[in-house]
């Protein structure tokens, strides 16, 4: 079955499911599901589209089922270019002892925000009154759905285990939202980005679901490569991401699904608050003292 699914996306995507050996290697491009599959395969069909004109190569969209498939993935060599968040930023590199590297950014993933709303039916009005209540995260490893909200609860001192009345995991943004607005869970968190465009697009009830806390700023989104592609397809690429103009037409389409103004060049140091938070929260192991 799983293999059906992935054969139907890929063909949504309108992607070849010829051999590579037909051809030259194609780069192999991934994503964390961080939301639905059919808007994962509306956001990133003119991304690749627009990588293959730039590169003047075939870039090959390669689902994955899961967070962990995708670090799995990028260390096996299956895949060469993924849209990972921090934390799978930072567990790949440690995954694959450096040949992980954050290659660009958008603009706002310098700054990005996790959101905690509710329901308004809950009596949640702040961070202290989710105590006894029932709480959705995202993905287990997504660093704007779990470990940052985590990390600015354990700061306002609560603890998921000891003080909500029972916590889960949507696995999505979206369905956190879903969730909260549904009533399956009171409270969640989802990252901002997601939040706006569920807002923008009128896809959450605002009459039944508010944001009760805004999470400071911290590094969060990136494209991270295989360092094994080299040096000359790793600037071609950075490149291509770097060249997306707002003012140009058809790179504000691209960039709009994006939700970005523009890229960035990335660096490993941005992410080490993240790895840093990870290890904080036991979901990352402490790196023995020399």
């Amino acid at each position: 079955m799983k293999k059906f699914l992935a054969t139907i996306f890929l063909f949504a995507m309108g992607i070849s499911l010829a051999p590579a050996s037909e051809a030259a290697a194609p780069l192999r491009v991934s994503t964390i599901p961080d939301e639905a599959p059919t808007e994962l395969i509306r956001k990133f069909k003119p991304l690749t589209q627009y990588l293959e004109k730039e590169l003047g190569m075939e870039v090959k969209f390669i689902p994955l089922v899961n967070y962990a498939a995708t670090v799995e993935a990028l260390s096996a060599g299956k895949v060469d270019l993924v849209w990972y968040g921090g934390f799978t930023h930072v567990q790949a590199r440690i995954r694959t002892k450096g040949d992980a590297i954050p290659l660009v950014m958008r603009i706002r993933d310098l700054k990005f925000k996790s959101k905690f709303i509710a329901s308004k039916t809950s009596g949640i009005k702040n961070l202290k009154d989710l105590k006894g209540k029932t709480f959705a995260f995202g993905s287990v490893s997504s660093t704007s759905g779990h470990l940052m909200p985590r990390h600015f609860l354990k700061k306002a001192g609560l603890s998921p285990e000891q003080d909500f009345k029972k916590f889960s995991f949507s696995g999505a943004h979206d369905a956190t939202a879903k969730w909260v607005e549904a009533g399956k869970v009171q409270a969640g968190a989802l990252n901002e980005a997601v939040w706006d465009k569920l807002v923008k697009s009128k896809k959450v009830d605002l009459t039944k679901v508010s944001v009760i806390y805004t999470t400071p700023g911290y590094a969060d989104y990136n494209w991270t490569a295989r360092a094994g592609l080299g040096e000359e397809k790793l600037s071609r690429i950075a490149k291509a991401f770097l060249k997306l103009d707002p003012q140009n037409p058809e790179h504000k389409k691209i960039l709009d699904l994006q939700r970005a103004k523009g890229y960035i060049k990335a660096k490993p140091s941005y992410f080490d608050g993240i790895e840093a938070a990870a290890t904080d929260a036991g979901l990352l192991k402490k790196k023995p003292k020399n």
